[in-house]
């Protein structure tokens, strides 16, 4: 089921709040089981994750930041957000701005990091 998406968000004595439309697809992705077909789908990819060990350590996430931190191009973690975000494992939190956005955790995204540390993942 496609549903169309309204991205904009009403500030609120500063803070960001997501419309009704945001917060009832976050609601529907949310309800999305975490099923070996995805862990297998992020495990793939080395850009995944590097992703997931930093949304373990930071709450709020910034592709040229993770860049740096990991030595990877800021390109390279902006798709994996990207991919993360389709996925509703994270949420933009300035969705207004072009560039440099800032992402924060969804609680899918904290079950799919959940299900990710209780198996076991052995380097090459």
């Amino acid at each position: 089921m496609t549903t169309v998406v309204q991205t904009t968000v009403v500030k609120n004595g500063g803070l960001i709040v997501p419309t009704i439309m945001e917060t009832l697809k976050q609601e529907e992705n949310t309800r999305n089981t975490i099923d070996d077909e995805l862990i297998a789908w992020v495990l793939d990819v080395d850009r995944r994750m590097v992703l997931t060990e930093s949304m373990k350590k930071h709450t709020i996430l910034k592709a040229s930041f993770i860049a740096q931190e990991t030595n990877r191009s800021v390109q390279n973690i902006s798709h994996a957000l990207k991919e993360f975000k389709d996925h509703g494992f994270v949420m933009c939190i300035n969705p207004e701005k072009s560039t440099w956005k800032r992402y924060t955790i969804t609680d899918n995204g904290r079950k799919l990091l959940e299900k990710l540390d209780s198996i076991r993942i052995y380097p090459n």
